[in-house]
């Protein structure tokens, strides 16, 4: 067992991120990441402050012959003295083939939700201004096909995407171990995808900013009778359809990008955040019950589809603060 491996093993092991080790040790993140890839290796001062840290010797540091033994780690964990699943090479690219193909079927189910109430916004104002020559429930009906068709749709691709992902749910809800080589070549991948993910996600962040643009021009369009507030219409048309188009490339990358930190147990994925995940998985079902019996209630009820998908956005920010706050209390406790 090389040194690469041992670190690796003994971070994860105490329960700490690349970060909370880096910290301790008083150098930079991307240091312990050369270290866990075997891409260098830590100076004499940097081993004997590691062992001290770790709670081993150096000399089960320094020679490879020395397997991974039980050794004192402080301090320990709540999964300290359990045997941890172990993930193979084929296991570990199996996933991330899988969290690939995932964002394709989740981020365009997304931009299917997003872009389901745009017929009968057009449709609905179309009709009230005397654009489109339809009664008032032939409007509402051709409007709502669409929109129950594509969120039908993307509930499907939702689902498909959640029953492909369940021989890896594991190793979201679970700590584990991953086998020789495996982390190195996990870091490897992740460095070679970073270019596309942050293109990805600095142009999904760009239109999502820019959708409000159509705004500000059906606001500053001259007055036409024939028209009217239709301009409106077609605006907030052209608003879900930049959104969804950010929001679709945003959680593209992150989906498909984020398999990494899952193998590699960090971040949003470490074991300290899945304890804390485990106990808010109650909390996030009731809390998306309500928000999606809000919405559909009021949507239905006032029909005013235009503004009731903000409802989506705010119940996103919002859920995040609560989590956040309900981890921190968490660990505190």
């Amino acid at each position: 067992m090389i040194l690469a491996d041992k670190i690796i093993d003994l971070r994860k092991k105490n329960g700490w991120s690349q970060e909370e080790l880096a910290e301790k040790l008083d150098v930079s993140r991307q240091a312990v990441s050369k270290w866990e890839s075997a891409q260098s290796v830590p100076d004499m001062n940097r081993v004997l402050l590691m062992s001290e840290v770790f709670g081993v010797t150096t000399d089960y540091l320094l020679k490879d012959e020395l397997g991974a033994e039980s050794v004192p780690t402080s301090p320990l964990p709540e999964d300290a003295g359990k045997d941890l699943r172990r993930v193979s090479m084929e296991e570990a690219q199996a996933f991330i083939r899988h969290r690939k193909q995932s964002a394709a079927k989740i981020s365009l189910g997304v931009l299917m939700c997003i872009l389901s109430p745009i017929a009968i916004v057009l449709l609905s104002v179309g009709q009230e201004s005397g654009v489109v020559r339809l009664s008032e429930q032939q409007a509402a009906g051709l409007g709502l096909l669409p929109l129950f068709l594509l969120v039908g749709g993307a509930v499907a691709l939702f689902v498909l995407a959640g029953l492909s992902g369940r021989p890896y749910e594991y190793l979201d809800k679970e700590c584990f171990e991953t086998e020789y080589g495996v982390s190195g070549y996990v870091r490897e991948q992740q460095e070679k995808d970073r270019p596309s993910f942050v293109t990805r996600l600095v142009l999904g962040v760009v239109l999502c900013v820019m959708s409000a643009v159509p705004i500000f021009v059906a606001m500053l369009w001259p007055e036409n009778n024939e028209i009217g507030d239709f301009r409106y219409a077609v605006a907030v048309a052209a608003l879900l359809a930049l959104v969804a188009l950010g929001v679709y490339l945003i959680v593209n990358a992150g989906v498909a990008f984020g398999a990494y930190a899952v193998l590699l147990e960090e971040g949003d994925h470490s074991r300290e955040t899945k304890e804390a995940q485990h106990r808010m998985q109650t909390v996030a079902s009731i809390y998306w019950g309500v928000v999606t019996a809000g919405y559909l209630a009021y949507s239905f009820i006032t029909m005013d589809w235009a503004r009731s998908w903000i409802v989506w956005p705010v119940a996103g920010v919002l859920y995040g603060v609560i989590a956040a706050v309900y981890t921190a209390v968490g660990k505190k406790n």
